[in-house]
């Protein structure tokens, strides 16, 4: 089985990441599988993880997680792990693998404008994730959340803009919304989690990247929520951090923000309120179906 599964990994990881990768999948938990779809004449792989807590008779949700730029799915499950989190709230959990470019992974969030990384489809990708699995396990399609890390943050939001009639809500972590915008056909609830010292994706951005504020105030004006946000502090879990809720949009849906004070490009290991950052997603996202709030 091992030999096996290893020569998935080594179909889906960029070669200068193969043996990290290989090492990483050893502490993958027994019911984590990787799947490969083909695609356009290509070969793309995903990382599955079903909770044990899955009975197949009740409708669960799916969530993707999105790794960044340059890093592996099998990586990112042990850096951004929502296993946990799946188990104790029974959903099903994927991590889409990357295409290489140049030899590195990426996603292609914008692919009608010029921020545009390549030709890959990576929303058809995703299509095709999505309706493999409801095809395999009981899924709710109204329930169909996408989170990511930088470049996967700015997937998630492209999927927001693109293909809004798979997602229900999105959750950005250290990443940024491109000069892209589709048309999204159902209000979009949104939470962003930003470290204020963010110096690959700045926090109030840059010639090349958007704010973070102008990314929020976006996503305000479209579900048309309140303008003046509530506002909460923690300083407890190893870092200040502030949420910001802008609530009362179309369909009761609100658009969050988590500002951690000092803040890196990471996947924040510090917590609010006693919650780590895929807690605070889940708790987030979960609240919605694609018809807004619960």
């Amino acid at each position: 089985m091992a030999f096996a599964l290893t020569a998935f990994l080594i179909l889906y990881s960029c070669s200068a990441k193969k043996e990290s990768a290989e090492k990483n999948l050893e502490s993958c938990y027994s019911n984590t599988e990787i799947q490969s779809i083909f695609l356009n004449g290509e070969s793309r792989e995903y990382i599955l993880y079903i909770p044990d807590s899955y009975d197949g008779v009740s409708t669960i949700p799916l969530v993707l997680n999105f790794h960044g730029f340059g890093e592996s799915a099998s990586d990112f499950i042990n850096n951004a792990d929502m296993r946990t989190v799946s188990e104790s709230n029974t959903f099903i959990l994927v991590y889409p693998q990357g295409s290489c470019l140049n030899g590195s992974s990426h996603w292609n969030a914008c692919p009608t404008e010029g921020d545009n990384k390549s030709d890959v489809d990576d929303f058809g990708f995703v299509e095709s994730i999505i309706s493999v699995i409801s095809s395999q396990y009981n899924v709710d399609l109204e329930r169909v959340y996408a989170a990511g890390y930088s470049n996967g943050g700015m997937m998630v939001y492209g999927l927001a803009n693109y293909k809004s009639d798979l997602i229900a809500a999105v959750a950005s972590v250290s990443g940024a919304m491109l000069d892209c915008i589709g048309s999204t056909s159902h209000p979009m609830p949104v939470v962003h989690l930003h470290g204020t010292y963010d110096g690959v994706l700045p926090y109030n951005g840059s010639s090349d990247w958007s704010s973070v504020q102008s990314t929020l105030d976006y996503w305000i004006n479209f579900n048309k929520t309140i303008t003046s946000p509530t506002v909460s502090n923690d300083n407890s879990g190893g870092m200040s951090v502030e949420h910001y809720i802008y609530d009362q949009g179309d369909s009761s849906v609100s658009v969050e923000h988590y500002k951690f004070i000092g803040g890196d490009h990471v996947w924040f290991s510090s917590t609010f309120r006693g919650r780590n950052t895929s807690e605070l997603i889940w708790n987030f996202m979960s609240k919605y179906d694609i018809n807004g709030l619960r």
